[in-house]
């Protein structure tokens, strides 16, 4: 498995395609305090978690914590734009979203 997905309430969808993501990201719309994001996870350990209000994280879980880069952290402007960076780290371009201007 290259990715996969965690929905808002921690349900897993491997390989999802463009409507998966989307599916699984409009799952925003019943976020709660419990259960506030989704991720999509590349085999890299690269991770992307979405909130409702915008916020995304970007982290690699797979680091030595004592080597970690710190996670970095964005706002978009919304639902496309996540979907856009959800599709480059389905498909490993983790280049070119960590060239984003991530805040650290």
């Amino acid at each position: 498995m290259s990715h996969f997905m965690y929905d808002v309430m921690g349900g897993t969808v491997d390989e999802p395609g463009p409507e998966a993501m989307g599916r699984v990201l409009d799952g925003l719309a019943d976020a709660d305090d419990e259960h506030p994001d989704v991720s999509l996870s590349h085999e890299s350990g690269w991770s992307l978690s979405a909130f409702r209000d915008g916020l995304l994280i970007w982290e690699n879980v797979e680091d030595d914590p004592a080597a970690a880069t710190a996670p970095g952290e964005r706002r978009v402007a919304g639902r496309e734009e996540t979907l856009r960076l959800f599709r480059l780290l389905a498909a490993g371009d983790i280049a070119s979203i960590e060239a984003l201007p991530w805040r650290r």
